[in-house]
């Protein structure tokens, strides 16, 4: 299993909106490009793709850019994933064989246990380190 680059992309510029939800500011795709060094014109890409799934918001304009379209805490890596590659596993297995059938449940459970985690990981987590706010002396 390999995680796309584009998943990887949305990700880093989700968690770069997350940062800036809430404050009013609706970032430029320029600033964004530069703060996560994605290439500006693959990011044009990704920001429709998630624009499309409902994920973020665009305004056009001079006081336009781009923000999330909720809040942190409701924007999965599942939400992500199922945005950008259109779902979290995809799987040829066939019914064929005696061991078709097996492998379809197998496969099924991945997908179910996948899905379930990526459900337990949102932009929040994405955000906030485990380290913040802990000083060491």
């Amino acid at each position: 299993m390999k995680v796309s680059l584009k998943v990887e992309y949305a990700c880093r510029v989700l968690a770069q909106l997350a940062r800036h939800n809430g404050s009013g500011e609706w970032p430029h795709i320029e600033a964004l490009a530069t703060q996560e060094e994605i290439p500006a014109n693959y990011l044009v890409q990704i920001l429709n793709d998630l624009r499309n799934s409902g994920l973020i918001q665009s305004r056009r304009g001079k006081q336009g850019g781009y923000a999330l379209a909720r809040e942190n805490d409701q924007v999965t890596l599942c939400d992500i994933i199922c945005a950008i590659d259109g779902g979290l596993l995809e799987f040829n297995t066939e019914v064929k064989g005696q061991s078709g059938a097996r492998l379809v449940e197998l496969w099924a459970q991945v997908t179910a246990e996948l899905e379930k985690m990526t459900r337990g990981i949102t932009l929040e987590d994405m955000i906030t380190s485990s380290h913040e706010g802990m000083y060491f002396i």
